[in-house]
């Protein structure tokens, strides 16, 4: 049966359109890896498209890795200090209000054994992690020190908001690094999820880790309950804007002990896309794959070592406090010891023919 004249001008019609969609895709993709680059708009365009016509954003972004990264891959070893936490943060598990979740706090001598043990296992980075419990600031320092004076390996804090003085104490105790997620560029949702806390005070607190050296990151959690592709353009030129050397984006995953449990859990597709403009749009930073993601996915981790990140966070902790840490629930890893992480995770970038950087994977900003 010969189709109706119609029927041709309405087929050839979509493809004209789906070509134009894919030019357009091509062109806006081809301005990022280009020139780090992009309007709010064009931003917004390319988050908005469906996942399976963005093939070339993928590409190129794993291309910019390559181009700067090589095929290295950065391993960054967390030690989770602490589970307790004065915040009472909508989508966390650690919030205050959590009666349910049984609390630690690692002692000094163990957070240094544990850290000089990820040294031993050929780690360059480890990332000392908690809620914000208001550990001394002194014994930190303490901490800091002697993991510097035993071992040549570069440390990360994780901790929250602190005093500026707790940051100087921990900058000339030897701190190198500070991870302080922003969450959400939109202040209307930031205080929503926030209570108690101030936007403002984030980006001071990130602005003032810059200026007195530390190597900054920060990022979003994708697929926040009210986040839209608007909001989500924002903070990537956020990012932009603040001159990260780190930049980190997991799915939002909901946790049964917060306000949030009854919300949608983000998407693998979503992330992914936030990776691979992350990539084009801040070439030089270093960018996980996240265990967020790799919980959502078990390929996830690796879906977003192709999408343009170039670093992997395994887990050091005892295996007896991992599942007290509970920011979101079902976190893969949590029975293994540091060993059985250390092998698994070395397979995984073999089988992708890439290979574990040997150095501490700084900054190429500085």
């Amino acid at each position: 049966m010969i189709p109706e004249k119609s029927e041709f001008i309405y087929n050839n019609y979509h493809l004209e359109v789906a070509n134009l969609k894919v030019n357009e895709i091509k062109e806006i993709v081809d301005k990022a890896y280009k020139t780090a680059q992009l309007s709010k708009d064009e931003i917004i365009f390319l988050l908005t498209k469906k996942y399976s016509s963005l093939n070339y954003l993928i590409e190129q972004a794993d291309q910019k890795r390559q181009k700067i990264f090589s095929d290295k891959i950065h391993l960054r070893a967390i030690i989770e200090i602490s589970s307790i936490c004065r915040q009472n943060c909508y989508y966390c598990g650690l919030r205050k209000d959590n009666t349910n979740l049984e609390r630690y706090q690692l002692t000094p001598a163990l957070i240094i054994n544990t850290a000089l043990k990820a040294a031993d296992l050929g780690y360059k980075t480890v990332v000392l992690q908690s809620g914000e419990d208001q550990y001394p600031a002194e014994d930190i320092a303490a901490v800091i020190e002697e993991i510097k004076n035993k071992a040549d390996i570069a440390v990360t804090l994780s901790l929250g908001e602190r005093s500026f003085e707790d940051y100087l104490l921990w900058k000339n105790a030897g701190a190198d690094r500070y991870l302080l997620k922003h969450e959400t560029a939109d202040r209307r949702l930031y205080k929503k999820y926030h209570p108690g806390m101030s936007f403002e005070n984030r980006i001071n607190c990130l602005k003032y880790l810059k200026n007195i050296g530390y190597q900054i990151g920060s990022g979003v959690i994708v697929d926040l309950p009210g986040q839209t592709a608007k909001i989500l353009a924002a903070d990537l030129l956020l990012c932009q804007d603040l001159d990260l050397d780190m930049m980190g984006s997991g799915p939002f995953i909901p946790h049964n002990e917060t306000p949030l449990k009854d919300k949608k859990a983000g998407s693998v597709e979503m992330t992914l896309k936030v990776t691979a403009l992350s990539r084009l749009l801040m070439p030089e930073v270093h960018i996980p794959a996240t265990t967020a993601l790799g919980t959502i996915d078990p390929e996830g981790r690796k879906k977003a070592l192709k999408a343009g990140a170039n670093v992997v966070m395994p887990n050091v902790t005892d295996s007896i406090y991992r599942n007290k840490y509970q920011i979101y629930p079902e976190k893969i890893c949590i029975s293994e010891d540091a060993e059985e992480t250390c092998r698994r995770i070395e397979a995984v970038i073999k089988s992708m023919d890439r290979t574990i950087a040997k150095d501490k994977g700084d900054s190429l900003k500085i």
